[in-house]
């Protein structure tokens, strides 16, 4: 019996790719520290401070994720490609370098232009954001693309490390700045900025490769879908922040206490989406396991029974937010004041969307951007008419996250069910890799 379970148990090693359970640690730990990150940073701000961190965290986590990840996916897939036909890599990140620093310069002029609106509108006259934007930008820009080339080398161990460390050298600095007694919001917003620069170094320290020369690479190799992918990554990190950028754009000068309160109750509505990418990082290794070992029957229902889980992630994620949200809400924040009505709707629309995204996962590994960038973009087009046509300030911006994720959602699943035939027929891989590459930060 001890000799089958170990021949059982080194077979099962084998078949989870390398470094698979350190994404999934990664994953964990980052999502985690980042949450630790805004409890430190919303506690140590107050008044437009706060308001006006949230809406830079709002800003950046758009533009970075919603630009870069794409960058990243297709660097990877067409980085491993490559490695398994034996061909050098070095050319394809030299095209996706200059593709992403066009990216970075472009967004850092925009940022650079809208300096003298954002100032006013939403940083409240801190113009140290100004700067830890454009920082963003490029240590965002920076980070995708090296995760881009682990993922595609199969060094999943140190892509795993750079996530985990990057989030905790953000969480050390803004222990160290409140424990100074800053309470200038923009120090944050650098915390944010600079975790990332720091974070390679030490990560690439002991991980670094010379990538081989190869054929010359077009920028078609990266990817005939870019434009659809860029689409779908920035439409859904908008609609996943919408209330967040909504209730500072649209709160007039009699709101802002409820605007400053907003900041909190949003994180604490948020707990689903923490826990749903928890549930990823942990399940990561097995489904990748059933994938290596080629069990398609098994992947696809341990697949479908993370769609039921993260449906009971999203029901219970609602209930918890009106019977104990408040109270929660009160011990992590100094000045919480959303009712448990307004938190469970806003805590809902975090719950449909984690079902929504799970269901793009899904679409793009049946190689449908076109389609989840529709969706996501029908979804966000949703959210911003349902804040348009409501007063209340708390009430629209929750009911919009509601009914635009659950656009997305089934115009999702419809175009998922419709593609039925083609996922019984698809390579498992993609999802794994669809999986593994998250696109939502806390």
């Amino acid at each position: 019996m001890k000799a089958k379970a170990t021949a059982a148990l080194g077979r099962a090693k084998e078949a989870v790719p390398a470094g698979t359970g350190a994404v999934g640690a990664g994953l964990v730990i980052s999502s985690i520290a980042s949450y630790a990150f805004v409890v430190v940073a919303l506690n140590a701000l107050d008044g437009t401070a706060k308001s006006a961190f949230s809406a830079f965290w709002a800003v950046i986590f758009v533009l970075g994720p919603g630009f870069f990840l794409p960058l990243e996916q297709e660097v990877g897939r067409a980085l491993a490609h490559r490695r398994a036909q034996g061909l050098g890599g070095r050319p394809l990140v030299t095209q996706a370098t200059k593709l992403g620093a066009a990216i970075t310069a472009v967004l850092i002029v925009a940022a650079i232009a809208a300096a003298p609106l954002l100032g006013r509108e939403i940083y409240h006259g801190d113009q140290l954001f100004t700067v830890a934007l454009c920082i963003s930008l490029v240590s965002f820009f920076l980070v995708h693309l090296t995760r881009g080339v682990l993922a595609g080398e199969g060094r999943f161990a140190a892509f795993g490390e750079l996530i985990a460390v990057d989030s905790l050298i953000r969480l050390a600095l803004a222990i160290g700045i409140t424990i100074a007694g800053a309470d200038k919001a923009g120090l944050y917003a650098l915390c944010l900025a600079v975790s990332p620069l720091l974070a390679l170094p030490i990560v690439l320290r002991g991980n670094r490769r010379h990538l081989e020369d190869g054929p010359t690479a077009p920028y078609s190799e990266l990817s005939s879908n870019i434009g659809w992918l860029l689409a779908a990554s920035v439409f859904t990190q908008g609609l996943a922040y919408a209330p967040l950028l909504g209730v500072n754009l649209l709160a007039t000068a009699a709101q802002k206490a409820v605007v400053t309160g907003f900041a909190s109750a949003f994180f604490v509505a948020r707990v689903p989406v923490l826990a749903f990418q928890a549930v990823q990082g942990t399940l990561l290794p097995k489904l990748a396991g059933l994938a290596g070992s080629g069990k398609h029957d098994e992947f696809r229902r341990g697949l479908y029974r993370l769609l039921v889980l993260v449906v009971a992630i999203a029901v219970l994620g609602t209930i918890g937010a009106f019977l104990l949200g408040p109270t929660v809400g009160k011990i992590l924040f100094n000045d919480f004041t959303m009712s448990a009505g307004n938190l469970a709707l806003l805590s809902a629309g975090s719950g449909v969307f984690i079902i929504a995204l799970t269901l793009a996962q899904a679409l793009m590994a049946l190689a449908a951007p076109r389609t989840v960038a529709f969706a996501w973009g029908a979804g966000l087009a949703a959210c911003v008419a349902t804040m348009a046509l409501i007063e209340d300030l708390e009430l629209r911006v929750g009911l919009g996250l509601v009914i635009g994720a659950a656009v997305s959602t089934v115009w999702m699943a419809i175009a998922l069910a419709r593609r039925q035939s083609q996922f019984e027929r698809a390579g498992i891989g993609a999802l794994v890799e669809a999986i593994e590459h998250e696109p939502i930060e806390i």
